[in-house]
């Protein structure tokens, strides 16, 4: 006890200058308005940044199942459009949203594999789209999975037309780049500009009428030739497809029967 009395009694000149210090500070703060909003500003801030970073990593983890409700209300949203055109043109289209989940670009036969089978009403030669424009066709149909063969497949062709006249053409891809395709079957009687734009011709019942396919990079008629030949930068960005939309036909079926009896 003696040895801690002699203590205080050491430094008592220290202990009487920190405490004169907090006393003075602690009246500062509390009748001065700018040390004491400084101090709430500085506490405010700090804690504004943390739950700034804590929302931020929220919503990265978010992010996958937010696309994934966007691309089912994008389906939801054209499922009521085609029901609206359904009365106008007695057409029949569901769209039914699917996930990408395995793919290739760069082979001359790529494949798209959707999350999406039998069980969820998909049937082989429906029309596959997405957001942007015209994916492809399916191919192979599992219980829980399906195959989808892209535009940017050197076997598939798919009937067009120019929008700002009709005319129809087929588009091909010559297996080199999954930005570009080819538009044959363009006579040169036609008049073809850069910029002009391509969509589904509707002349099939895989895709109805006037889907976004891409829009005409240049065309070159050499001399004599009786057709153009036309590269089109395609909508569908395929290097990072994701979700998609298979079109289902209610009337598929029997137009295919039908088209069979010609043959």
């Amino acid at each position: 006890m003696q040895n801690l009395i002699k203590i205080l009694l050491r430094y008592s000149n220290f202990l009487v200058f920190i405490i004169l210090e907090v006393a003075a500070f602690m009246l500062i703060s509390r009748n001065n308005a700018y040390p004491r909003s400084s101090m709430l500003s500085t506490a405010n801030a700090l804690i504004g940044w943390q739950h700034e970073r804590l929302s931020n990593i929220g919503a990265y983890f978010s992010l996958r199942s937010q696309n994934e409700q966007l691309a089912a209300e994008n389906a939801d949203l054209r499922n009521q459009l085609s029901a609206i055109d359904s009365l106008r043109n007695d057409e029949s289209m569901h769209y039914t949203p699917a996930k990408a989940v395995q793919m290739t670009t760069n082979k001359m036969h790529n494949y798209i594999t959707i999350n999406k089978g039998s069980s969820d009403g998909i049937q082989r030669g429906q029309g596959v789209r997405n957001s942007e424009g015209v994916v492809g066709i399916v191919r192979t149909v599992g219980h829980d999975y399906s195959i989808v063969i892209p535009i940017i497949n050197t076997h598939t062709n798919l009937s067009c037309r120019f929008a700002k006249n009709d005319y129809i053409a087929t588009l091909q891809w010559d297996g080199k780049d999954s930005r570009f395709a080819q538009l044959a079957d363009v006579a040169a009687h036609m008049v073809v500009c850069p910029g002009d734009t391509i969509v589904t011709s509707g002349l099939s019942p895989v895709f109805p009428e006037g889907i976004p396919v891409g829009i005409v990079e240049n065309s070159v008629l050499k001399e004599g030739a009786s057709y153009y030949t036309i590269r089109v930068r395609l909508n569908t960005d395929f290097k990072r497809l994701k979700y998609v939309e298979v079109v289902q036909n209610a009337h598929q079926e029997e137009l295919e029967e039908l088209n069979h009896g010609l043959d």
